[in-house]
């Protein structure tokens, strides 16, 4: 059972999308870890900032474009706040996760050259591969990467123990947006610094679930996007700790990210603003920003123990299953449930649960290495979040049961 201090109906009221129906049913809305719904908070900030104050930030020397500069910045402050970051300037504004692992490859990657490792696992969502891969093909960097367990889980004795004199970047999954493996990750950034290598963790997921700070994991580099965050699209964060930070080269060029600029010359402007060239998305920063400050006032302890308890009761609902595999069962997981039906395609699954009302992912979750890892081309997701219940989980079990006796 949830506990008591969680009133799950009132988070609930927050989202107005969840009043509505799918096919005739309430929607039961188990898609959360590719994007979450957005509280009335987010909506209304960003409406209000559209209606009442919008101009362009950091320019003007006007009254909305103060307000708006403002609003802007204290988004930064509460994005810093929420992973505890040192100092706001140590966020920067991205369009998303993807984004930011990107400007980490351009830069930090600029100077690296054959014979440098970066450290990687078979976990990773492409968005924490395809950069790297790049950059391997750009600047003949070598990647090696750590194997996954049956269990859904990184082997960490084969990820440490492919850290060494060359390796000068680990970049690993806080949680894994496949298995819900949770990485320990004081641990792997320990060992990554022992050889002076420097560590990114993608925290798309792991953010959501738990309360992450950054300074106590010893981050050097730390991702995560707006979106799954009940945030708004377009929009993410890099957290990058100062020094490391005013040690990078500008990705991009334009606007913003300049000190001055003669016909000679140009001289670029201290981080964040480095690395944020031209026009920001402003209004999706404030709804950010929103978002952040929301999730912060709740008791995300309860949400997390809200959130184990469903995952928990679904797989109980399962038990017995003979026709389900899950794949990532790891211990100390996080609230994801990736599985495959026997006899059917995860497509026709995900379509055939939309019909009772349920959204879940199908496919390769953006991580085809895993996928050929547990020998599927596809499957299917259901991700819980703190606003579903224990009548969701329930009618979800009940679901997927009767799309089972479509294939037995």
């Amino acid at each position: 059972m949830t506990g008591p201090a969680f009133d799950v109906e009132a988070i609930r009221a927050e989202f107005p999308i969840l009043q509505r129906q799918v096919n005739g049913k309430p929607l039961i809305y188990l898609d959360s870890a590719a994007s979450a719904q957005k509280p009335r908070a987010v909506i209304e900030a960003m409406v209000a900032a559209m209606e009442g104050s919008y101009a362009n930030v950091h320019r003007g020397l006007h009254t909305l474009a103060n307000e708006t500069t403002e609003a802007y910045e204290r988004a930064r402050a509460a994005v810093a706040r929420f992973v505890n970051a040192a100092a706001p300037d140590e966020i920067v504004f991205t369009k998303g996760a993807t984004e930011a692992i990107n400007l980490v490859a351009a830069t930090f990657g600029r100077r690296l050259g054959p014979g440098d490792e970066i450290v990687l696992s078979e976990i990773e969502h492409h968005a924490n591969l395809v950069p790297w891969h790049i950059l391997r093909q750009a600047r003949g960097v070598t990647l090696r990467f750590a194997p996954v367990t049956e269990e859904g889980a990184v082997d960490l004795d084969a990820l440490e123990a492919l850290i060494g004199p060359r390796t000068r970047l680990l970049a690993l999954t806080h949680m894994s947006n496949v298995t819900g493996w949770i990485a320990p990750a004081r641990r792997v950034a320990d060992a990554a610094h022992a050889v002076g290598a420097h560590v990114l963790f993608d925290g798309c997921q792991a953010v959501v679930h738990r309360p992450v700070d950054v300074q106590a994991i010893d981050a050097d580099f730390y991702v995560f996007s707006g979106h799954k965050l009940y945030g708004p699209t377009g929009i993410g964060a890099l957290y990058g700790r100062a020094e490391v930070l005013a040690d990078l080269p500008p990705w991009q060029g334009g606007g913003e990210m300049i000190a001055h600029v003669s016909l000679d010359g140009v001289t670029y402007a201290d981080p964040p603003h480095r690395f944020e060239a031209g026009t920001p998305a402003i209004i999706e920063a404030i709804g950010f920003g929103a978002a952040v400050e929301w999730l912060s006032r709740q008791d995300r302890r309860a949400i997390e123990t809200h959130e184990q308890a469903l995952y928990r009761r679904v797989v109980d609902g399962l038990a017995g299953a003979n026709w389900l595999r899950m794949l990532g069962v790891s211990p100390g997981k996080g609230a994801i449930l990736t599985f495959e039906v026997a006899g059917a395609h995860a497509h026709d699954v995900a379509q055939l649960l939309d019909r009772y009302g349920v959204a879940v992912r199908a496919g390769t979750h953006c991580a085809e290495p895993l996928m050929r890892r547990f020998g599927v081309t596809s499957s299917a997701r259901a991700s819980f979040a703190l606003y579903n219940t224990e009548a969701e989980a329930d009618a979800f079990v009940a679901a997927l049961q009767n799309v089972q006796g479509f294939f037995a």
